[in-house]
């Protein structure tokens, strides 16, 4: 599972076929392609095509419209994306991490860990997110049941403002910007550490995310830090009226 969870990092788009190849051919492990799928399932892993990660949707669930084609992202708190990762623990297992993010300079907001992939631990996140931040003007997300279940959409709608949009199926890339984050944290964070327990976990994410928003600089952002992009953006649209420098077509990042 954790070199499953090492190559669906590298190569998300590598399927059941393309794992147990990896498996038996390059590491040279004898497993069965039942049992890589079996695996896969367990760790919520999907390839990107057709469709992708964790977030299962609930056909009883309401869809709602993408909204985010063609637009510029081009301020703080226009857009709020989220998603789910898998996060491998050396003794126990594994555990779920949410994370927000704001599109435009790439801050993570808030972020929480669960051992399960039940909707609670999403609506925390968005809880806190809201609470620090204030509220976005389009909050993307896909469509698995976290977030399209009563209750984490009537936590949106209680803000009244806030137009929700959902990823549409087989666009893989719609939030290209969190698996962009979460390809940083396993590399630089997860894989480093081999975290034994959910604990450790914790407070090992803790200080990542505290050096991603502001020590981590980003070529995209002309090298300046999440924190730094996201404050001076507010900064000009409160103060000059002016737009943030770094514009952000979909389609085009």
């Amino acid at each position: 599972m954790a070199l499953l969870d090492q190559k669906y990092t590298d190569r998300p788009y590598y399927g059941v076929r393309r794992m147990w190849k990896y498996l038996l051919l390059d590491m040279k492990i004898s497993v069965g392609r039942d049992h890589v799928r079996t695996l896969l399932r367990k760790m919520g892993i999907v390839a990107l095509f057709p469709t992708r990660n964790l977030s299962k949707p609930n056909p009883a669930h309401r869809v709602y419209p993408y909204l985010l084609k063609g637009l510029e992202i081009v301020r703080p708190n226009q857009v709020w994306g989220v998603d789910i990762t898998y996060v491998r623990l050396a003794q126990r297992g594994f555990a779920y991490l949410v994370a927000i993010i704001d599109w435009y300079s790439r801050r993570v907001l808030s972020w929480k860990l669960s051992n399960t992939l039940e909707s609670g631990f999403c609506i925390e996140a968005l809880d806190e997110a809201l609470r620090r931040h204030g509220r976005p003007e389009i909050f993307n997300s896909d469509q698995g049941s976290q977030f399209t279940s009563e209750d984490f959409i009537s936590r949106l709608k209680a803000e009244e403002t806030v137009k929700i949009s959902m990823d549409s199926r087989g666009r893989a890339y719609d939030n290209i910007f969190t698996e962009r984050l979460w390809w940083a944290v396993k590399y630089e964070d997860i894989f480093l550490h081999e975290y034994q327990d959910i604990p450790q976990c914790r407070a090992g994410l803790e200080r990542y995310f505290r050096f991603y928003n502001m020590e981590r600089r980003h070529q995209s952002l002309k090298d300046r830090t999440p924190w730094e992009t996201y404050k001076a953006g507010l900064d000009w649209s409160v103060n000059d009226g002016q737009i943030g420098m770094m514009q952000t077509t979909l389609g085009r990042a």
